[in-house]
């Protein structure tokens, strides 16, 4: 136990913390002990408990509540740009019925194909092909890279029956995602399995997303162009706008 003299414990509690967060030990919503728990734990001040739990906060980790203590952050299902879409709960949402389909599923060593993910040496990667669909017609095709560096748990989930993007919001806690939204046309084998003509506009949504400086997952989905509405509503210069996204009917 330390004497609460090192001038490097509150990295030690940091690093303890984080390490039960991002294995999976503490999930989504854990209450994590209360600084006196951690003071009597460490041998050390309130002071540098505070100093170890304050960057785990500021980073997205974990939440403090007065009072009430401090706990594992819930994924959050949004970001400064589009919502994160759960596609299986929104077409249920609407009143669709929703079916999913693993197309492959193959672990491998990260190539240089694979630097939107920015996996260092030779990190294993999990790579996903899913078709997910709206009562009974193709909605949308996934392409999906999991870091298994940063998500280890990930190789023992069976994606065959639980969609990958539903299961990273479910229990993946991140702090941070880029998208990147275009117009495209697609290749011949991709237009049969979504059940369009190579002519056909679809829109191709590209997105990142990290845990703290972890890259956990690279995703590509396309849907056709009929398929998907992207709506924001924006407020004056200076004011934060609320966008938003939306399946069509």
């Amino acid at each position: 136990m330390s004497t609460g003299r090192d001038p490097t414990i509150h990295k030690k509690i940091r690093a303890d913390i984080s390490e039960r967060i991002l294995s999976g030990d503490w999930p989504p919503g854990y209450r994590i002990p209360f600084e006196h728990e951690l003071m009597a734990l460490y041998g050390c001040a309130r002071m540098t408990v505070n100093k170890a739990l304050s960057p785990l906060a500021e980073s997205g980790l974990i939440v403090r509540r007065r009072r009430a203590g401090s706990f594992v952050s819930r994924p959050r299902i949004h970001s400064a740009v589009l919502d994160i879409p759960d596609i299986q709960a929104e077409i249920k949402q609407r009143g669709d019925t929703y079916d999913y389909k693993l197309l492959s599923r193959k672990i491998r060593t990260a190539t240089k194909r694979d630097d939107k993910l920015e996996v260092s040496g030779r990190g294993l990667v999990l790579a996903l092909r899913c078709l997910h669909c709206a009562d009974g017609r193709p909605f949308a095709l996934e392409e999906r890279l999991i870091n298994l560096t940063a998500v280890p748990e990930a190789e023992h989930i069976d994606f065959a029956t639980t969609p990958p993007g539903t299961w990273l919001l479910g229990f993946v806690p991140w702090t941070q995602a880029e998208h990147r939204i275009s117009a495209v046309n697609v290749e011949p084998a991709t237009a049969k399995l979504l059940g369009i003509d190579t002519t056909a506009a679809c829109l191709s949504l590209e997105r990142r997303t990290w845990r703290g400086d972890d890259r956990i997952t690279h995703v590509q989905l396309i849907f056709p162009g009929e398929a998907y509405d992207l709506i924001a509503r924006f407020s004056p210069v200076g004011e934060r706008a609320e966008p938003r996204s939306s399946v069509r009917k």
